[in-house]
């Protein structure tokens, strides 16, 4: 795992304090756990701290946190820095997050990259009117739809670098754009023919607890063969 550190002091606001709502949504996480565990609910409060900072966690959220929860603030910072759902500086409006990792690399990853630093610039970098800056990560669990991006909450799969580069255009302009996969098929359903599970006897029921009756016979076939070779055995002796 790469080093996480904070955001240099230039860029951390000077404050951070919840917001009246969500100070009330903050109790009700604490509330479910009982008393004195309030420490418990560290992480869904910096998830709502990162969300209402506009994405990323300033060093005055973490300690905020950590205020609210009576806790040390090395305790959540070990937290924050330790998970990469949370961001430690500053990231744009639209936060792409790239798959990298196997499928997607194998399925054309590395097309995508290209198009976000030519369309965005280098990773860590916003853009200069704030709405993209992105990062690679680790598998974000889509690998049928390889190769896909998080953007914010949501996903966008199966793309190419043709279809990622129109989508940051539309995005930019403010447009609307589909969530999920760009290919034409709705989920991870086969996207042309159907090569598999073609077997209707999968579905009829008909095969429901067959392999016992196979194994059985194969248990049995074993053991007389281990007495007839026994007997084999003793015949000679």
């Amino acid at each position: 795992m790469s080093v996480r550190r904070l955001a240099p002091d230039s860029v951390q606001p000077a404050s951070f304090a919840f917001s009246a709502e969500n100070k009330v949504w903050l109790a009700a996480q604490i509330a479910k756990y009982p008393e004195g565990r309030q420490a418990s609910a560290v992480i869904p409060a910096l998830w709502q701290a990162q969300k209402q900072a506009g994405g990323w966690l300033p060093k005055a959220a973490i300690e905020h946190v950590a205020e609210c929860l009576g806790m040390p603030n090395i305790r959540v910072l070990e937290v924050a820095s330790f998970y990469t759902m949370f961001n430690l500086e500053p990231v744009g409006q639209y936060f792409v997050q790239l798959c990298g990792t196997v499928p997607c690399h194998c399925m054309g990853a590395q097309d995508l990259k290209k198009v976000l630093k030519e369309k965005i610039g280098h990773e860590h970098h916003v853009s200069a009117d704030g709405k993209f800056s992105w990062l690679e990560v680790e598998c974000l669990g889509a690998c049928t739809n390889a190769p896909m991006v998080q953007i914010n909450d949501d996903f966008y799969e199966d793309l190419t670098a043709e279809t990622l580069a129109k989508l940051l255009d539309d995005l930019a302009a403010g447009k609307p754009v589909k969530i999920g996969p760009q290919n034409g098929r709705s989920k991870s359903e086969p996207k042309d023919s159907i090569k598999t599970l073609l077997d209707g006897a999968l579905y009829d029921g008909s095969k429901v607890g067959s392999w016992q009756g196979d194994f059985d016979a194969r248990v049995a076939a074993a053991k007389k063969a281990k007495e007839e070779a026994a007997a084999a055995a003793e015949k000679k002796a």
